[in-house]
């Protein structure tokens, strides 16, 4: 399973993931929050508070 090497914020509001060899690996809709090496963190509303985490296959897995 790859690891996620990048996460990149669009202009509009998606966020592409890609693996240390540089491909893409999935997007999510929203704003940037963070990653790591098996998670990216997004707000799928900039105005909420909420952030959704999605693990490095593009699943999301939980909401904090």
């Amino acid at each position: 399973m790859n690891q996620i090497a990048t996460a990149k914020q669009d202009s509009a509001s998606q966020v592409y993931v890609y693996d240390d060899n540089g491909n893409y690996m999935f997007a999510v809709n929203g704003e940037l929050v963070g990653y790591t090496s098996n998670t990216v963190s997004v707000k799928p509303d900039p105005s909420s508070e909420q952030v959704y985490v999605y693990d490095n296959t593009g699943s999301y897995k939980f909401a904090r």
